[in-house]
């Protein structure tokens, strides 16, 4: 994960959406024809788009009062007992419209591209019902088809228990398992099936039933694992075979040699643990344990309002002992990895997807260093350059 391969003074050659060379300008031989759009990026740096592999980013409404409730000391856990938290935007969710929530989405996506993130995965899970958890899914994949941002759908029902299951949970993982996922499945809505992993929330056993049905239907495994208790999420993770296990933590050691046997990938979420005040996940000791570990912003609007990848690289190096070669990688290529997608996107290499950020700072490290500002100047989606 530090090992960045820059080349100095660089040229990269996008062709029909792809990478068809990249090298030092020295090395250039080709002759190209007058109608080739040339991109001057001297005294900038060239990087691989960002991959923003874990948000929650279509909902509705806000939770601002939330976030001044917790300045004055109330947890995340008291406020969401009180009907606060996920419930809270679910009432707004089941209200709104397709159109509404692909509207609010789109200027988020916009918005996200102009800070470099050029493909990121979106859940469900702010409906918990089967009208409203289907709307989401058809509202995502409306977007991915129309949109350029590539777009992941993830299908996670199993976020929260909705109030009308509070008192009968196993109706409601029923529900899940014997209408949401097979008919997500035979429409082919979702990617990938998450489960929201916790005590007073799906215990191991209600996740391994759920991610287990949804591969039956084509789903790949995903957990939020090990958030808030070390419950043993991550051990299931690598037991179903999970592309990845996100948050992570309060992941034990054993959970941490289970991820590293199987091949799991370790997405962290560095925004929640700033923006909640609570601890951060062990990335130095699952980097030095051998994990491929990602960062992604969970861009959401009660644990992370956030969306900017730079600033979730920061806080990985300023809080989480990472260095801004470990933070960038963590936030492409093995972003794309927690996706599913690194053959594709995530590093400028030969036949990958020409998705470049152009950032006007005199060193890589900038992105990290100089916080809270937006260094991307140019957006490049596919070969094509993004106007805003």
């Amino acid at each position: 994960m530090r090992e960045i391969g820059v080349i100095n003074d660089a040229g990269v050659l996008c062709e029909n959406g792809k990478i068809s060379w990249v090298g030092a300008m020295h090395d250039w031989q080709r002759t190209l024809p007058d109608n080739y759009n040339k991109l001057d990026a001297s005294g900038k740096v060239v990087l691989p788009g960002f991959v923003d592999s874990h948000t929650h980013m279509m909902f509705a409404g806000n939770r601002a009062h939330e976030f001044a409730l917790r300045s004055q000391g109330a947890t995340y856990q008291q406020i969401a007992e009180a009907g606060g938290g996920i419930l809270n935007t679910i009432t707004h969710v089941r209200a709104a419209t397709k159109r509404e929530l692909k509207k609010q989405t789109l200027r988020y996506m916009n918005e996200m591209m102009k800070h470099g993130t050029t493909t990121v995965e979106i859940k469900t899970g702010y409906g918990l019902d089967m009208d409203s958890e289907m709307k989401m899914l058809e509202a995502i994949n409306e977007l991915k088809e129309e949109e350029m941002m590539t777009v992941v759908p993830t299908f996670i029902g199993a976020h929260a228990y909705p109030p009308e299951y509070k008192q009968d949970k196993r109706a409601y993982v029923d529900i899940i398992l014997e209408k949401m996922i097979p008919y997500a499945g035979k429409k082919q809505l979702a990617t990938f099936c998450d489960v929201f992993c916790e005590k007073g929330y799906f215990e191991l056993e209600e996740t391994e039933q759920i991610l287990n049905e949804g591969k039956k239907w084509g789903m790949l495994p995903k957990i939020h694992a090990e958030e808030l208790n070390p419950l043993g999420g991550a051990e299931l993770a690598a037991k179903v075979g999970a592309v990845s296990a996100d948050h992570l933590e309060h992941v034990s050691d054993q959970g941490i040699a289970a991820l590293r046997d199987a091949g799991v990938v370790a997405t962290l979420l560095p925004g929640v643990s700033f923006f909640l005040h609570h601890g951060y996940a062990p990335a130095r000791k699952l980097i030095d344990s051998g994990v491929a570990v990602a960062i992604a912003s969970d861009f959401n609007p009660g644990s992370c309002m956030s969306y900017s990848m730079p600033m979730m690289m920061t806080i990985a190096c300023t809080q989480m002992k990472m260095t801004p070669e470990e933070a960038l990688v963590a936030s492409t290529l093995n972003g794309a990895a927690a996706l599913n997608m690194s053959s594709t996107v995530g590093s400028i290499e030969l036949g990958k997807c020409a998705d470049l950020i152009i950032a006007d700072v005199p060193d890589y490290k900038f992105l990290a260093y100089h916080f809270g500002t937006n260094h991307i100047v140019t957006t490049i989606k596919n070969g094509t350059i993004l106007e805003f």
